[in-house]
């Protein structure tokens, strides 16, 4: 049930960022070109993407497990330090260049949107190349 309940999620998931236009990189290059020909209609994207997160974070938050089992695996870390900035800086970079991030480029990889097929594997050599190095950590071990 948990397999098939991740699934649906994952596929309204991507069809919410179609639909919205974040697999559009020319609509995420726009919304980032202030100075240009900005486009803000995915802050209302994103405006929209917190008002449904806020209530359910608060109603999980207050359930004692989930409701498919397991436990709640929630972020305890509270401070800045100098691998989330630059975790964040090299995210950003990488997004106002390429215009995706992972969940629209992973979405936008079956249809063959422009940049595509050059940024998904650039993405996944970049993440390779973290964990090897030690810069990037998994989850589980993030949490320690």
């Amino acid at each position: 049930m948990k397999n098939i309940a991740g699934l649906v999620s994952g596929l309204i998931f991507g069809l919410g960022l179609i639909i919205s236009g974040m697999a559009d990189p020319a609509k995420v290059l726009n919304f980032l070109d202030i100075f240009g020909t900005w486009d803000p209609s995915l802050a209302f994207v994103m405006g929209g993407a917190i008002l449904v997160t806020m209530p359910g974070y608060w109603l999980a938050t207050r359930q004692s497990a989930p409701l498919l089992g397991g436990t709640f695996q929630l972020p305890t870390k509270t401070d800045l330090d100098a691998r989330l900035l630059s975790g964040a800086a090299i995210f950003g970079v990488g997004w106002g260049l390429g215009g995706f991030c992972p969940g629209p480029a992973l979405t936008a990889l079956p249809i063959a949107a422009t940049g595509t097929l050059v940024f998904v594997p650039a993405m996944l050599v970049g993440m390779w190349l973290g964990r090897r190095s030690g810069l990037l950590r998994p989850a589980a071990m993030a949490a320690e």
